[in-house]
């Protein structure tokens, strides 16, 4: 293009012209490599500084394509031009194109840190580049400084070069990558996309360097439509010529950091940039650090100006040795040409001016070429002043070459008129937060869950908000599917942030956080438990225990009427394979587990309606593998614990049977008494109401949902169910079909 003169402030030209220049001339590769290359350094997007100014459409942050070269226009930017400044100056070395018939610069002056300052990318046989661009006013302090202080240390430079700077701006996560990239040539940086919540949206104003926005939104929506994104109820770009303008809009009630935690594990939102400072010196590929790569630069620099200086001071002799010949000449007028016009030709003029003046060969003919015009008064003083200014220059060129800090100088004076022409302010912020990988926490909004499990071991979470409140004897809403052996054997409500801690009849316990469990649809089965925890084939849960921290103890019943208390704190380092959790007599299996934190009531109810009170003190702490003590002494036959609640007196306690019926029993009815005993009668048990199958210790503003064994789920407020005595039936709660049974309550959480 500098062949071309198609220089900045010269007309553009047509883009397939310089193609062809360079197919024909330099590179005989595929005219659409050049033209690519040709398209990139007029991006800016691609280069921090473009290196070429583009007319017509070359291309967009969105993937665009450019339009073909016969359309498009370019010429050298500004800046380009300095890159290539003194090229015909004998500063570079030039070898012969590929058919020998012109020759090409193996690199160039390059006035600028190009390497640093617009970044390098590239693959070679088992090597690769991929150098960030920087911002130039840091590189140019950088290197004066380097430039000042040889001696100056990496650190020392990192205080000016904060960081990379990338053409689309964006943000970088910590300095861990940036310090090991510059320390040894190698370190991964985190960039994110630059956010803004306003009021129920997500403004995208920047995104991560070489990121494709169209391809980025379409992620974004394929992650949207498969619910691993959840929370965004659309997606716009509004971006136009001021700049980028992505909105994402948020549906009610979501909260803005959990959706942009999602978006920046998810998508390339947020993107490592693998920095790896290789470049060739002396035709070596060599990993550089930050200073090692100025110190190329200042010494190719060096070489530069030490070669143009070599170059003018050659030229500037040979004018001046010239310009002698002529103020000899010019001395000696009416001699000079008395000798010339006695002469019959230009050789035998020649050689009497060289035997006649103490000429050279090149003196002689130069008095020879001159002009008569040059014979006047004012020509002649031109003459000698331009020799004296010359020999003026010769001094100062001889004297630049003498002394290296001078050298030193001029490169620092040109940088500093650099930073001034081109220098910008910095367009990438770096975060001093480290970055961090996000913990699935994070991607995760807190909230409350029903949680259902089959009898054959199926799982599954959904909203609580899925089921609509209904009034008492209500018929309910399907909660699950399931088939026709299997049936819903337990629910619960728990936070998708807590633990749930899952006893089995075993007394083993295993992990599982809630947003671990598949979430499904309403009337959908679930996963099988089998395939999240490591159960073995005998092995049944039997209860759940959701836990934000593990502080307090937990106390076990068994179906025998065992009780054990043991700290919480013993569970909180979860196993692969779950431990043990309580050791259990043969024949017998855990039944319920309550978290107690100290001074609290336990009651254990029995299937055939008797209940005991006791405190929770009465049973010493024990650790992991111990059995227990007796808390309740069945006396019916067949008669097995069915639950325990902590009673706390301001509550009551809801009893639910088989057939729908349940009823609320004050806390103060049952008497307390040392634990073993037999109990007393806690509801009345018929063929009406059928046994017990669950106990809660509720008050008038707890809700409850009932499920049956074919699957239908019914939420009640407590008090619509009936306050009774406790040797009563209760009222129906739940209107059941002949066939169908209830299976299990849960107290639910108020939203």
């Amino acid at each position: 293009m500098q062949q071309l003169g198609m220089f900045h402030n010269k007309p553009f030209k047509k883009s397939a012209r310089i193609v062809g220049e360079v197919l024909g001339k330099f590179h005989p590769h595929g005219d659409m490599a050049v033209y690519d290359a040709l398209v990139r350094m007029t991006q800016p997007f691609s280069l921090r500084y473009p290196l070429i100014r583009g007319q017509g459409n070359f291309g967009s942050i969105d993937g665009d394509s450019a339009a073909a070269m016969r359309y498009t226009e370019a010429k050298l930017s500004k800046l380009a031009e300095e890159m290539l400044q003194d090229i015909d100056k004998q500063t570079v070395k030039f070898i012969p194109n590929f058919d020998g018939s012109l020759k090409e610069p193996t690199f160039l002056p390059a006035k600028l840190p190009n390497l640093l300052i617009n970044g390098s990318a590239g693959i070679a046989v088992g090597m690769a580049t991929n150098i960030p661009p920087h911002n130039m006013v840091e590189v140019v302090d950088a290197v004066t400084a380097a430039i000042d202080n040889p001696e100056i240390t990496i650190p020392e430079l990192m205080n000016l070069i904060k960081g990379p700077d990338f053409p689309t701006a964006g943000l970088i996560l910590g300095k861990k990558g940036i310090e090991s990239a510059y320390l040894h040539g190698r370190g991964k940086i985190k960039v994110r996309a630059k956010t803004e919540t306003k009021e129920s949206k997500i403004i995208v104003s920047e995104i991560p360097y070489m990121v494709n926005k169209s391809q980025l939104l379409e992620e974004i929506a394929d992650l949207v439509r498969g619910g691993k994104i959840t929370g965004i109820s659309d997606l716009r770009d509004e971006s136009d010529r001021e700049g980028m303008h992505i909105v994402i809009k948020l549906k009610k009630e979501t909260n803005p950091e959990i959706v942009l935690n999602q978006l920046f594990k998810h998508t390339r939102m947020q993107t490592t940039f693998g920095i790896n400072i290789l470049a060739l010196v002396n035709n070596e590929p060599k990993t550089l650090n930050l200073k090692q790569l100025i110190q190329h630069y200042i010494s190719h620099r060096k070489l530069m100006v030490k070669k143009r200086t070599e170059f003018d001071l050659k030229k500037a002799q040979q004018r001046a040795h010239i310009l002698e010949g002529l103020i000899i000449a010019l001395d000696n007028l009416d001699k000079t040409i008395k000798i010339i016009k006695k002469s019959k030709s230009v050789e035998s003029a020649r050689k009497e001016l060289l035997s006649n003046f103490k000429l050279s060969k090149e003196q002689a003919q130069a008095i020879l070429d001159m002009k008569l015009q040059r014979l006047t008064s004012l020509e002649t003083e031109k003459t000698k002043k331009e020799h004296s200014d010359l020999l003026k220059l010769i001094g100062k060129l001889e004297s630049i070459l003498a002394s290296e800090k001078k050298i030193l100088n001029i490169i620092k004076d040109e940088l500093k008129e650099l930073k001034e022409k081109y220098g910008d302010k910095r367009r990438t912020r770096i975060l001093e937060q480290e970055e961090k990988t996000f913990e699935m926490e994070e991607l995760i909004a807190p909230e409350e869950m029903v949680i259902t499990i089959t009898h054959s071991g199926y799982i599954k979470r959904l909203p609580v908000k899925t089921y609509r409140q209904q009034k008492r004897g209500g018929r309910g809403v399907l909660a699950t599917t399931s088939k026709e052996e299997d049936f819903v054997e337990d629910l619960f409500i728990a936070n998708t942030h807590d633990y749930i801690l899952f006893f089995t009849n075993k007394g083993k316990v295993h992990w599982l956080k809630v947003y671990e469990i598949p979430q499904a649809a309403r009337i959908a089965k679930g996963k099988a438990i089998a395939n999240i925890l490591r159960l073995k084939k005998d092995e049944k849960i039997t209860t759940f225990i959701p836990v934000k921290e593990f502080k307090g103890s937990l106390v076990m019943a068994t179906e025998k009427g065992i009780v054990k208390k043991t700290s919480l704190e013993l569970f909180s380092n979860p196993r692969k394979g779950g431990i043990a959790a309580i050791s259990l007599k043969k024949g017998d299996s855990l039944v319920d587990v309550a978290l107690v934190k100290g001074g609290e009531n336990i009651l254990i109810a029995t299937r055939k309606g008797m209940a005991v009170k006791f405190k929770e003190s009465d049973v010493r702490q024990m650790g992991r593998a111990a059995s227990g003590v007796r808390g309740i002494r069945l006396k019916r036959e067949k008669d097995y614990v069915i639950g325990m609640v902590i009673a706390e007196d301001d509550k009551t306690i809801l009893t639910i049977t088989t057939k729908g019926y349940g009823k609320r029993t004050p806390v103060k009815d049952y008497r307390l008494i040392s634990r073993g005993g037999s109990g007393v009668k806690s509801i009345k048990c018929t063929d009406k109401n059928g046994k017990v199958v669950a106990i809660k210790s509720v008050d008038s503003r707890d809700q409850v949902m009932l499920i049956s064994k074919q699957g239908i789920a019914i939420r009640v407020s407590v008090k619509d169910i009936s306050k009774m005595g406790r040797a009563t039936q209760g009222v129906r709660v739940m209107k059941l079909s002949e066939k169908d049974r209830v299976v299990a309550a849960a107290k639910i959480i108020q939203e």
